[in-house]
């Protein structure tokens, strides 16, 4: 195991240094990745971070600083470097949304312990099971997008690649020991393509203010819910205007309180469960008014949910059960014997061949041969 200080750590904050370290990587048998976001102290979130370690150096980009960021586009698609990432699901959405990184060859230590059926799955957990090392985690909800970044939290984003390739390899053997390394390429496989067919941030970063997206929010009378709308839309408002998260704003059991009774003055709202003194004086006048637009504007019902076919359903928990039945003997979590939306899918398309069946696990091969007979015979139950 190499030494707790690398041999090289740098920030990289320009053009030219950005251009070098893009080909160190691409010299690299393989690389390890992270990426820390602002996900807690902005409307919309962005990548501030990208962490590299490749054997005893790490690097630190710095997005806010650099203009342009495709000189690690070939690299990152290469699939000749492996990737090495810690969940690398959302890692992999962020790169592709902010700069449209494809990233090829991926392994991904969180999804081998789960196939492993590790309980410890935390980077911290897993590290300090392995070689002893304690990670200071509590600067997770750090501010990453103020500049200059304090030592302390630098220091700290270092760590989080810096022995991930050590991870990666003793995971790696006993993946490869309990022959299950095809599983794991699998599932590596399908996580990078998932991450481009459906990664977040479409239609240009904007997203729709739904008020039923609040859990609560079909308790409500149709009236209720259009003030409830009209009191999303306005801290969403807020929210983009101040760049700050929604929930710093308002929290949603605050609009759903204010929805449900419906405050005519300053006074009944700061009553309200979650009001705060400092968010009536600053919003109070707003809210008000949202109130009364939401009284005069048509009634708001729920969208009508489509009931799923009889059938559908009763296969979809015939494959939930034999699935949990599969983990529990593989000592798995459910989703590693057969994952969610392969489930839905299967359930979906009622394949009645090998041949039909093949085709809709045609993303899962290892799957399809190791639990295509026992798939089938459910589905032919049902």
């Amino acid at each position: 195991m190499r030494a707790e200080k690398s041999e090289r750590s740098e920030l990289i904050t320009k053009e030219a240094e950005l251009q070098d370290l893009a080909h160190r990587l691409a010299r690299a048998r393989r690389i390890a990745v992270d990426t820390e976001s602002n996900s807690l102290y902005a409307y919309q979130e962005r990548v501030c971070l990208i962490q590299f370690s490749a054997e005893s150096e790490d690097y630190l980009v710095d997005p806010l600083a650099l203009k342009d960021l495709s000189a690690l586009k070939p690299v990152l698609a290469n699939p000749e470097v492996e990737k090495v990432f810690h969940a690398a699901e959302y890692d992999l959405i962020c790169l592709s949304r902010d700069f449209g990184f494809e990233v090829r060859h991926i392994f991904d230590t969180m999804q081998a312990a789960r196939i492993l059926g590790r309980n410890e799955l935390g980077l911290g957990s897993l590290l300090e099971t392995e070689f002893g090392v304690k990670l200071e985690k509590r600067y997770q909800r750090a501010n990453w997008g103020q500049r200059p970044l304090p030592a302390h939290l630098l220091d700290y984003a270092r760590l989080d690649t810096r022995y991930l390739i050590q991870l990666r390899d003793r995971l790696a053997q006993e993946l490869k020991e309990r022959s299950l390394q095809a599983l794991a390429d699998e599932d590596f496989r399908r996580m990078a393509l998932t991450s481009l067919d459906g990664h977040a941030g479409g239609n240009n970063g904007e997203r729709p203010v739904d008020c039923w997206r609040i859990s609560g929010a079909h308790d409500l009378s149709a009236r209720q819910a259009a003030v409830l709308q009209e009191l999303c839309d306005l801290r969403d408002e807020i929210a983009r205007a101040s760049d700050r998260p929604l929930f710093k704003v308002m929290g949603d059991q605050s609009l759903l309180a204010i929805a449900a009774k419906q405050p005519a003055s300053a006074e009944e709202m700061g009553k309200l469960p979650g009001m705060s003194s400092n968010q009536v004086r600053r919003y109070g006048e707003q809210i008000l008014k949202a109130v009364k637009r939401g009284q005069n504007r048509e009634p708001l019902y729920p969208p009508r949910a489509c009931r799923p076919d009889p059938r559908f359903a009763e296969r979809l928990d015939a494959l939930r059960n034999w699935r949990k039945q599969a983990a529990q003997q593989m000592g798995v979590a459910s989703d590693v014997v057969l994952p969610r939306d392969l489930m839905q899918e299967l359930a979906s398309a009622n394949p009645r061949t090998p041949q039909e069946l093949r085709r809709v696990l045609h993303s899962a091969p290892w799957r399809m041969e190791h639990f295509g007979g026992e798939i089938l015979r459910t589905l032919l139950r049902h």
